[in-house]
């Protein structure tokens, strides 16, 4: 299983979907920067959740948050006091571990390691220029608390009832001590997170509903829910904030971790957002005129975690090829355009035309290197859905070959008829 790892870091970065940060000055622990490859599954995995959690609902708005906030934001939500791991320190090199991670001794050299002491995760940097307590900011650790201190103003602006929830998509900074598995753990990360707003009487109803609703993404993320565990969280490992917790876990290669999270925050955060800021968080009933803090239920993604395991659940090896077969709405190209032959004017100029008319609309490849059996393979790798090949047929009969990347069989369609051909198989 470890080795499935490293084909997939080795892949991810000889085809452009990660790359090591900062690689030409020798790089920076667990810093790590998408490709144009992986740029475009990042994004295609971050449209896909936002279709399918805000766009197609009536109850879900979004907004998008800075991403330094004021810092008694953090007071109130807890995690200047809260937000923290147990951290062990080897007493002969100095290194740094977290406590549930290590044994009696040090992994690097066989040290003695120190008691336990809290380690607070928030990334620390100062605004202005001078570096002084009162100017002290932090990098936030999760987005939620954009969507708590947004709370009432979402409210005035859209009029929405309850239940309803928001949304966002975002960075957020955790100053992790043993970073590290490629892009599973880093210090910069990405998250898709929404709060959804209920009455309390209703939260084990809701919080089933997106329980749910998350296994039904697991499925368009091309996850085999069979390598899916739900676990659940007892009392005293919970965040502060939640009542219930149940954590996604994948099967990864180097062991059974979280994938994504569930939790029921109660009326936590409005709460205390009321209690700091001085300002009426609380919803008023329409009808019965009551006002009172909803409480929440948190379905949380992280993009990066998404893109880690939908690369895992694809990657498949061949007898003569490695085919990445990822769900067609997630591949980074829809589809490549080749010329049989590139020494050939006449196929190059049509393939060139049939290639800009498709690239209006879909992200689309281009590629005259080599024979069509290494162009074809190459495609497979990066796991393009589709290769059209512009034969000298195609000059006669307006229609290209079409190959499918799972099953390799080829058919001939007008070229009229491509673009609405490759939607609908998109689609399917």
């Amino acid at each position: 299983m470890e080795d499935l790892m490293q084909k997939i870091i080795s892949l991810a970065k000889r085809r452009g979907f990660v790359f090591p940060g900062s690689e030409i000055y020798g790089g920076l622990a667990n810093s790590l920067d998408y490709g144009p490859l992986g740029v475009e599954l990042k994004n295609n995995i971050a449209q896909l959740w936002w279709k399918r959690f805000v766009q197609t609902r009536n109850d879900m708005v979004g907004i998008d948050a800075a991403l330094i906030m004021n810092p008694k934001v953090w007071e109130a939500s807890g995690h200047l006091k809260e937000f923290s791991d147990p951290l062990v320190e080897c007493k002969k090199c100095h290194e740094r571990f977290r406590a549930d991670q290590v044994e009696s001794e040090c992994s690097n050299c066989g040290g003695e390691l120190t008691e336990a002491k809290q380690f607070n995760l928030m990334l620390k940097t100062f605004l202005g220029p001078v570096e002084e307590k009162t100017n002290e900011v932090y990098f936030r650790p999760e987005i939620a608390q954009s969507m708590f201190v947004n709370f009432k103003q979402v409210l005035n602006t859209t009029r929405r009832k309850l239940p309803f929830g928001i949304a966002s998509q975002g960075k957020a900074f955790r100053n992790e001590i043993t970073p590290g598995n490629f892009i599973f753990r880093t210090r910069e990360f990405n998250l898709m997170e929404l709060e959804y707003f209920v009455e309390e009487k209703d939260w084990e109803k809701w919080f089933e509903y997106w329980q749910n609703e998350m296994r039904e993404w697991l499925k368009d993320l091309g996850v085999n829910l069979k390598k899916i565990s739900e676990n659940e969280i007892p009392e005293g490992e919970r965040a502060h904030y939640s009542k219930r917790t149940v954590d996604f876990e994948y099967e990864y290669p180097f062991g059974r971790k979280e994938l994504y999270g569930l939790a029921y925050r109660t009326d936590f955060d409005l709460r205390n957002h009321e209690k700091f800021s001085g300002q009426n968080l609380k919803y008023r009933d329409a009808e019965t005129e009551e006002e009172f803090w909803p409480h929440v239920i948190e379905p949380t993604f992280g993009l990066d975690r998404s893109v880690l395991v939908a690369l895992l659940e694809a990657y498949c090896e061949e007898e003569k090829r490695v085919v990445l077969k990822l769900p067609f709405k997630l591949a980074p190209y829809k589809a490549a355009v080749f010329p049989l032959l590139a020494n050939k004017p006449e196929l190059v100029k049509k393939a060139k035309e049939i290639y800009d008319d498709l690239r209006k609309d879909l992200m689309v490849d281009w590629d005259d290197r080599g024979n069509i059996g290494k162009r074809y393979y190459s495609q497979d790798e990066i796991g393009t859905p589709f290769c059209l090949t512009v034969d000298f047929d195609s000059l006669e009969k307006d229609d290209v070959t079409i190959r499918d990347r799972d099953t390799m069989k080829q058919e001939r369609v007008k070229t009229k008829d491509l673009a609405s051909t490759i939607r609908e198989r998109l689609a399917n």
